[in-house]
């Protein structure tokens, strides 16, 4: 049985445009010398700070989340769905008003094309675009806005196989899990089902801690309270979110 999903989010059960020029974001350092910007982010909540990397090979989601950030975009939107052993998810500037009922539905007027890469897998703690279903999205397009962070569970190998002869039917028969995927999702965990029909587009690499704290809040469901359709994964206490540029941060 799939649960209710909002608009723009994944199916945890199935496998849940203007296309933006690319923003050649450089900055000066010496004379003569052009210097990457920096791709990490900060996402601060009341449950702590997350440190993301975003990546170079996803250079669509990577130059508008970017763009976002600098806009101020982010900023006291929510958390408005959280799945413990799922994923966490935010993003939504309708979150930021009095009706919860409309989270999960807004975004910034457009969706992105999407930046399918095997190597970059939903293990825990990677950040992905969320987006609408295949129905209303047969090109599987990226919200502008909305993202995800996969909270994730381990999953043994047999069910990995089964998971793999499923994502064969979106992404052709070359698609396989390597063993290093294997063994990241056999002992860190994540959401295998979602490779290949989600775009990832970075990762935490620092504050899984706070993911850990933010996908185990209470929500109704947790709780085993009634809630209006589509607010049973709400937290029951609002996470806030801000987001800002790291340029001088170094990964450990």
């Amino acid at each position: 049985m799939t649960e209710p999903t909002t608009a723009e989010s994944p199916d945890r059960n199935g496998w849940v445009n203007l296309i933006l020029p690319l923003i050649a974001i450089m900055t000066l350092s010496t004379p003569g010398c052009i210097a990457q910007e920096s791709n990490y982010y900060e996402i601060d909540t009341s449950y702590g700070i997350m440190v993301v990397r975003l990546y170079d090979e996803t250079p669509i989601h990577r130059d508008n989340f970017k763009k976002l950030v600098a806009e101020g975009f982010y900023d006291n939107t929510l958390f408005h769905r959280v799945i413990a052993n799922f994923m966490v998810q935010g993003g939504d500037p309708n979150s930021k008003d009095d009706d919860p009922t409309n989270d999960g539905l807004g975004g910034p007027g457009y969706t992105i094309t999407a930046e399918f890469n095997p190597n970059f897998i939903h293990k825990k703690g990677a950040i992905a675009a969320a987006r609408q279903g295949d129905e209303f999205n047969p090109n599987r397009e990226s919200s502008g806005s909305q993202f995800y962070l996969v909270h994730g569970q381990v999953y043994t190998d047999e069910i990995l196989s089964r998971i793999e002869t499923m994502i064969k039917k979106k992404a052709g028969p070359d698609f396989q899990f390597t063993d290093d995927v294997r063994r990241i999702y056999a002992t860190e965990g994540g959401t295998p089902q979602l490779d290949m029909d989600y775009t990832v587009f970075g990762e935490i690499v620092e504050g899984l801690d706070v993911l850990d704290a933010i996908a185990n809040t209470d929500t109704p469901k947790k709780l085993g309270q009634p809630a209006p359709r589509g607010l049973a994964d709400r937290p029951t206490e609002d996470i806030r979110i801000t987001i800002r540029h790291l340029p001088n941060y170094s990964a450990n």
